[in-house]
């Protein structure tokens, strides 16, 4: 248990890092930005409760607004990723499954499972990003295209980290 705590705070800052110094000056004319820093709610453990879950979802997108200079919309976003979460793990896990597979992890999981997975909260997240960032529907087709181009070169990232820190599953 607190080793997982422990695990869970070192990847926060990680990423938080990687994010605010490192992925905020990539972009592709401003239409593909990447969102690291949502691989830490998507590998939170299963176990985690609801009412944990969403003030931390939140707190780590109000930490992102605070380097990013935004009004909240991480923090909005991040909810609502947290939100998806907690839906498509009840819809696609079995609960007898959690002593067996603690996390959401590619080397748990299994790739298809987790291509789903990130897939599905990386577009609900960008979907509500870059909608509550435009707060409008005047340019539609560059919401959209900035919506797609940064949905995926988020999921392109989390898939290489993700590789990167590959385990197989142990039985």
């Amino acid at each position: 248990m607190g080793r997982t705590i422990i695990k869970n705070i070192v990847r926060f800052a990680v990423l938080i890092f990687i994010q605010a110094f490192l992925l905020k000056n990539i972009g592709f004319y401003n239409l593909a930005t990447p969102f690291l820093y949502i691989l830490f709610i998507l590998l939170l453990p299963f176990e985690t409760p609801n009412w944990l879950l969403f003030p931390i979802a939140f707190l780590t997108g109000l930490t992102v607004d605070a380097f990013y200079d935004t009004a909240g919309i991480n923090a909005a976003a991040c909810t609502v990723l947290a939100l998806v979460r907690t839906i498509f793990i009840n819809i696609t896990v079995q609960r007898q499954g959690f002593e067996n597979e603690p996390e959401p992890k590619l080397g748990i999981m299994g790739f298809r499972w987790f291509f789903f997975y990130t897939v599905v909260l990386t577009l609900f997240h960008h979907l509500t990003l870059i909608f509550l960032e435009a707060f409008s529907f005047s340019d539609l087709k560059y919401i959209l295209i900035r919506f797609l181009l940064c949905s995926l070169f988020t999921v392109f990232l989390i898939l290489i980290s993700e590789f990167i820190f590959f385990r197989k599953k142990e039985r």
